[in-house]
């Protein structure tokens, strides 16, 4: 089967999922509203990177059911390209409750779900090895053997390739340990081009360091040629082709924080897709961060490239 390989084209693979969001504070109760919502970390880069004018693929498995359906058309509407096997397990569910105004709890639903059966064989090679970016995160890696190797062979082959590798260490303390993620996210480390990690993130990767300076180099001496620590309101440290970066957060009201990191990682890779330079692109990725957590939704609030500005004006009304 051929697959569109665009110049300047980003492939993603993971998993996707049905959301039901509480929209009011307080907790489920008999009656409770709940809003319905897809969303997915390597997903939720795919469509930030369309919105910016960039090309960009997703690889997944996705169940037969109606919520499956919602999820490539929603994903196809944002101009996502979309490969997958359709399969007949349920949808992945994630459950949101806002039980307070600043605490909110998440319960995720994901065994024998068709994300958690992707495999190596749902990975195209000539897809991955024609992108420009293959972009991984670690929480695909999380969900079974079966993720965990399909994640690998679609970096064998972007290696293979040439193509570089973005990985977001994305760790999820719900889905594996410490010592699991650190296991089975070095070896992809090492291969990876580019990292992103919080601070605790890195520190699973590289215990004993400290500060950003001190866990991007680490990151660095592993393998990858940049690194970029994400600090919340504190902005981010990226040490890139050896050299070091420092990007300030975006200040904006902070509403919801979900989809902050992804958001960062996408409005950086797309810009690194347009080919502008690391000043460019952590600024942009700062921007999408700030609208991630000024909006509500893990990408629904996202920016398109002519909005970028919007979070200059201080007005109410932009007229």
């Amino acid at each position: 089967m051929n697959h569109p390989t665009p110049q300047r084209h980003l492939v993603t693979v993971g998993e996707a999922l049905a959301v039901l969001a509480a929209p009011e504070t307080g907790p489920l109760a008999l009656g409770s509203g709940l809003r319905l919502g897809l969303a997915g970390a390597e997903s939720n880069v795919a469509v930030a990177v369309s919105r910016l004018g960039g090309s960009a693929t997703w690889i997944g498995r996705v169940s037969d059911d109606s919520l499956g359906d919602l999820i490539l058309r929603e994903l196809r509407a944002e101009g996502v390209t979309t490969v997958v096997a359709r399969d007949p397990a349920p949808t992945s569910l994630l459950l949101r409750e806002r039980r307070t105004a600043t605490h909110s709890r998440t319960r995720y639903y994901r065994t024998h779900t068709a994300g958690s059966r992707l495999s190596a064989e749902d990975i195209p090679e000539d897809l991955v090895a024609g992108a420009a970016v293959l972009h991984i995160t670690g929480i695909t890696p999380a969900l079974g053997e079966g993720p965990s190797q399909a994640v690998t062979r679609a970096v064998d082959i972007a290696v293979d390739a040439g193509v570089p590798v973005s990985l977001d260490i994305n760790y999820r303390s719900l889905l594996w340990s410490e010592a699991d993620a650190r296991r089975t996210l070095l070896p992809l480390l090492r291969r990876s081009d580019l990292v992103f990690a919080g601070p605790h993130e890195a520190r699973l990767v590289v215990p004993g360091a400290d500060t950003p300076e001190e866990l991007a180099r680490g990151i660095c001496d592993l393998g990858p040629a940049g690194a970029v620590v994400k600090l919340g309101a504190e902005g981010a440290y990226a040490l890139l082709d050896g050299r070091e970066y420092r990007e300030p957060a975006v200040p904006v009201t902070v509403h919801d924080s979900v989809g902050a990191g992804d958001a960062f990682a996408a409005g950086y890779l797309a810009e690194l897709l347009a080919g502008q330079p690391p000043e460019h692109r952590l600024r942009t990725a700062a921007v999408l961060g700030a609208f991630a957590v000024s909006t509500t939704g893990d990408w629904e609030g996202l920016p398109r490239r002519h909005e970028l500005d919007l979070l200059d004006h201080h007005d109410d009304i932009v007229r």
